[in-house]
């Protein structure tokens, strides 16, 4: 039997794992291009600029734990599948915010990633103040996962 509330609910979920993580993926790999020169020059390096290739990775993991949230919630991981259209439409609301910014932070982090690999290259002593910059394009990924997160406890 078609259940549109459900489709609408896994659209949710494909919108908010996909989206977020092809951002990151996006993001790590700006930022893990960046530091491949580097430590291919000089190896020591390869601590501090980890923390930059990861940090654009945190939305695809915020897209994810949405996601799932989801699909405990609307009986695909257990419980009972829902049958309202009305409420699959919220859960497809309710993963848009994770979904579009963690898209679009996921890939600004990355290249503010990248800058800081450079600055990191040039000034290793200065390595903290990239990872700095970078968290701060992370303030908008959280702010898109809290209201996701919210919107689906709530639904």
């Amino acid at each position: 039997m078609f259940n549109l509330g459900m489709v609408f609910a896994l659209a949710g979920v494909v919108f908010a794992v996909s989206l977020a993580g092809m951002g990151s993926s996006k993001g790590v790999g700006i930022a893990s291009e960046a530091a491949s020169a580097v430590v291919a020059d000089d190896p020591s390096k390869f601590g501090k600029l980890l923390v930059l290739q990861l940090l654009p990775g945190t939305q695809g993991l915020y897209g994810l734990i949405v996601g799932v949230m989801v699909l405990l919630n609307i009986g695909v991981l257990g419980g009972e599948p829902i049958t309202e259209w009305t409420k699959g439409l919220g859960y497809l609301c309710a993963c848009l915010p994770i979904a579009i910014s963690g898209y679009f932070s996921a890939k600004a982090q990355g290249r503010v990633c990248a800058t800081g690999v450079n600055l990191t290259a040039k000034r290793p002593e200065e390595s903290s103040k990239a990872i700095v910059s970078a968290s701060l394009i992370e303030l908008y990924a959280l702010l898109g996962f809290i209201v996701s997160f919210l919107v689906v406890i709530n639904i």
